[in-house]
């Protein structure tokens, strides 16, 4: 993993150290990153995103207190050896309803019907793959 796999949106108002959180976690219940896979430094992720090196900090500290990450001398912050394996696409999905409700939520509001709301979400899938 690199700086640059975290897709941080200044303007969101999630906060940063949030926005780094959630996307270690689903990447490590993905199975994009098994036990052992070595985490960017501090350094790297703030330079890369020119954010506050503490609030990357603060991220990696959470993710250490959820189990999910480990310090390990001369490594820096690897995915735990015990941290959660891949998760099912159910247990995925469950992950992913809060955020799809809102979406639902926000498409019923502006009168879109399902269809072009589901091309939308399908294009947004295949533009984030391609990157």
């Amino acid at each position: 993993m690199d700086a640059m796999s975290l897709h941080i949106e200044p303007s969101s108002p999630d906060p940063i150290y949030r926005q780094i959180v959630g996307q270690v976690a689903r990447m490590v219940a993905a199975g994009q990153c098994p036990p052992g896979t070595r985490l960017p430094s501090v350094r790297e992720v703030a330079a890369a995103h020119a954010v506050n090196p503490m609030t990357v900090s603060k991220a990696y500290a959470q993710l250490e207190a959820q189990g999910l990450l480990e310090r390990q001398r001369g490594k820096g912050m690897v995915v735990a050896a015990q941290a959660p394996a891949h998760r099912s696409v159910e247990d995925r999905l469950r992950a992913l309803a809060p955020a799809l409700q809102e979406v639902a939520r926000q498409a019923v509001q502006l009168g879109l019907e399902h269809g072009p709301v589901i091309e939308a979400l399908r294009q947004l899938m295949h533009d984030d793959r391609e990157e």
